[in-house]
């Protein structure tokens, strides 16, 4: 259910602690990303969300517009794991972030509920976290979760377009392309580990672009493998991710872990390394 435009109060000003550096615990199971077998899950009551201040304009550090500064790498970061009802995405861009409200409203924009967002400071990186859900559960349906990235970038490019040389995304979208050429310097790193009795862990770093997240899904689907949940990292350049997969819901064998680094280094069509390891 979409949040009412009388529950977007402001936004809560988190204080760093020692602890929120600190990852929070790995759930085991989170869902299949492949199916979405089943009836929706009864819409969730809409959470309210507490607020500072209901102008974006206010949220925007006096540092964005300092052209003296070196601009900072963005991140943008979907946790599939850390909640077991909702979908993280967490955005920072050094000092210089702001238009929470606006990235929230882009969001509830595509049918989900916002649910919860934060805005924390640690040392000299501002960090803001949405909790998202849609019909009532976390977002599974890679589509989505690859069009809430580019909402999230695309966001990020309107208000702070210096941002574009630093990203992958602004070669497409951006005013200042990237001045490292994306599909030549940024080689791309496999790796496959075991991730518990019944699963395994897929780490994939290589050159962000429109569409990679569903490149990716699809190499792994065609392979017969299973994703079972997935952390997707953008940061600046290169997309940094990490996928629970299973076959057959066992942990991938040695062969099966080489074939599929083999077909992902392929598809994806970056330089091989001696990083690449199962």
């Amino acid at each position: 259910m979409a949040l009412a435009a009388s529950h977007l109060h402001g936004i809560v000003a988190v204080a760093p602690t020692a602890s929120s550096a600190a990852a929070g615990p790995r759930l085991q199971r989170t869902g299949f990303l492949r199916f979405n077998a089943g009836s929706p899950a009864p819409l969730a009551t809409a959470r309210r969300i507490c607020c500072q201040s209901i102008n974006s304009a206010n949220v925007l550090g006096a540092s964005s517009t300092a052209s003296d500064e070196s601009v900072p790498d963005p991140v943008v970061m979907i946790d599939q794991d850390s909640d077991r009802d909702a979908t993280i995405v967490q955005l920072s861009f050094g000092d210089r972030l702001g238009a929470l409200l606006d990235t929230m409203k882009a969001l509830k924009d595509l049918g989900l509920d916002v649910t919860k967002g934060t805005v924390a400071t640690d040392s000299a990186v501002t960090q803001t976290k949405f909790h998202i859900m849609r019909f009532g559960r976390k977002v599974e349906d890679p589509d989505m979760l690859e069009r809430i990235r580019l909402t999230i970038i695309n966001n990020l490019l309107k208000y702070h377009p210096e941002s574009s040389e630093k990203l992958a995304m602004g070669e497409f979208f951006g005013i200042k392309p990237p001045e490292k050429k994306v599909d030549i310097d940024i080689a791309t790193h496999v790796v496959v580990e075991d991730d518990g009795p019944n699963r395994s862990m897929l780490y994939i770093e290589t050159a962000d672009r429109p569409g990679l997240l569903l490149e990716i899904i699809k190499i792994i689907a065609d392979t017969n493998i299973d994703v079972e949940s997935a952390e997707i990292d953008t940061e600046g350049l290169v997309a940094k991710d990490k996928f629970h997969v299973s076959y057959r819901g066992a942990k991938l064998n040695s062969s099966l872990s080489q074939v599929l680094i083999n077909c992902l280094r392929y598809y994806l069509r970056r330089p091989e390394t001696d990083e690449d390891s199962y």
